[in-house]
This record gives C-alpha cells, sequence and structure tokens, in this order.
C-alpha cells in the first residue's frame, strides 16, 4: 500500500478531536535511505540511530509542534511518485487538548470565534 493511503488510513482512525500522531516509517529499499531523507526534511522527520525503523514522523491537526497533516500527506505522496516504498506504523495520537493563547486585550469578537473553534 503506498505510504500516503497508509497515512490517510491513519488519520481517518483518529477521534475528531486529535491534535498530533507519531508515526514510525521502515522503508524496504535501504539504498533509497539519502532520497527519502531528503524528501522528508520538509517535515522534520527526525532519522533513528540503531533501530529498525528509519524515521520518526509527528503530524498536527489544527495546532502544535508538528507539521500540518496535509504536508505530511503531501510529503509522503513525493515519496510515492519517487517509487519510495515503506511501511508507516502509528505510535502514538493525542487528542482532546486545546491550543492555549493569550485572550488579554482582545475583541469579544476574536474570543467568541476562538472559543467556537475549540468546541469542533
Amino acid at each position: 500500500m503506498p505510504l500516503a493511503d497508509d497515512f490517510k488510513r491513519v488519520v481517518e482512525s483518529l477521534p475528531p478531536d486529535w491534535t498530533q500522531v507519531e508515526l514510525d516509517l521502515r522503508l524496504e529499499d535501504e539504498q533509497r535511505y539519502i532520497d527519502a531523507a531528503t524528501m522528508l526534511t520538509q517535515i522534520n522527520a527526525m532519522p533513528y540511530s540503531e533501530n529498525d525503523w528509519h524515521f520518526r514522523l509527528r503530524a498536527a491537526n489544527k495546532f502544535g509542534h508538528a507539521a500540518s497533516a496535509q504536508t505530511v500527506a503531501g510529503t509522503l505522496e513525493l515519496l510515492d511518485e519517487q517509487g519510495i516504498r515503506g511501511r508507516l506504523v502509528a505510535r502514538e495520537a493525542r487528542s482532546g487538548r486545546v491550543e492555549v493563547r493569550q485572550l488579554w486585550g482582545r475583541p469579544e469578537s476574536v474570543r467568541q470565534e476562538l472559543r467556537r473553534r475549540w468546541a469542533q
């Protein structure tokens, strides 16, 4: 199965309020490691050393310290287009967290809009 489809399957299995997911990526052909690493820099993939898995990926839904889910999906599509095959496994998912923002001094309309977004 292509990596982008694997990622889509993982995202679809998450609850609606998911905020971050950590994934491990293992390449089928280690000769393509440099090619994959070059493309994965777009999403700040972290290489493993001395592990069966090659990279750790982090994807964020609406906020957080990770690449956006859309960017991760696009980067994995690039790997698929280049013929780089592998296996993607979700290791940890977080949900139910709320973005923290300083609201002091903000107009009431901004506060209401943020509350509406957080309630979704």
